[in-house]
């Protein structure tokens, strides 16, 4: 396995931001996926995406073979639930190795969630996904999403070899169609892609980030159209 550059590398944090101003759209609003409830909040924080990277989905849906769906379970994420996210993961990693030093401890949680001043689900940027049939059924990915490495012995690596034929070809079957569409992968996730935050930045070598942290706004009504956030 290739050496990884995880979220909180100097290289990621140091990337500066021009923010774009771009707005949220709720992708429970259009038809090229479905959206998973499983972390569904009452604001429905978790369906919202920046609008260019929903059209990068939207796209990606389409290059899926006939039968295939994205099955979306996050989109944005408040600030405050990535710090508590991040705390709670650093916790219980603390509790298993307490002698671990704070920087090492530090890198070990941005395996599994990005250190929030740099996370690209607080800029809306970023989606976890899976595959499923349009019945609705999930295919095998090798692990549940959001499977921390602990509990996956390292299968949720993207390029984890401990997983069946299936699972591999069904990962296969997902990166292509996002990759092309212009999504980057955090490889640590198999689940986790986005576009325009730092890490992408970086993959890219674009000289900035396009998305930057944001807060959820109360939405506007708008009659005629899909609903869209500042």
């Amino acid at each position: 396995m290739s050496p990884i550059i995880l979220m909180n590398d100097p290289r990621v944090v140091g990337i500066q931001v021009e923010e774009c101003g771009e707005a949220l759209v709720d992708l429970r609003q259009l038809p090229f996926l479905d959206v998973d409830d499983r972390l569904a909040d009452p604001a429905g924080s978790y369906a919202q995406l920046r609008e260019g990277v929903a059209w990068r989905l939207a796209r990606a849906a389409r290059l899926l073979p006939e039968g295939l769906r994205f099955l979306v379970t996050e989109g944005y994420r408040p600030l405050a639930l990535q710090i508590q996210y991040f705390d709670d993961y650093a916790a219980e990693l603390r509790k298993a190795n307490p002698d671990w030093s704070d920087a090492y401890l530090h890198r070990q949680t941005s395996r599994s969630l990005s250190p929030p001043e740099v996370g690209p689900h607080v800029a809306g940027a970023a989606v976890d996904l899976t595959l499923c049939t349009t019945s609705g059924t999930e295919l095998d990915l090798g692990t549940p999403v959001n499977a921390s490495p602990e509990e996956s012995e390292g299968a949720c690596y993207m390029d984890c070899d401990l997983i069946t034929p299936t699972a591999r070809r069904n990962r296969r079957t997902l990166t292509a169609a996002l990759a092309t569409a212009g999504l980057v992968n955090y490889p640590t996730e198999w689940w986790h892609w986005s576009y325009g935050d730092r890490y992408w930045a970086l993959t890219t070598e674009a000289p900035t980030a396009r998305y930057g942290p944001m807060t959820l706004e109360p939405p506007a009504e708008n009659p005629n159209g899909p609903n869209m956030r500042r």
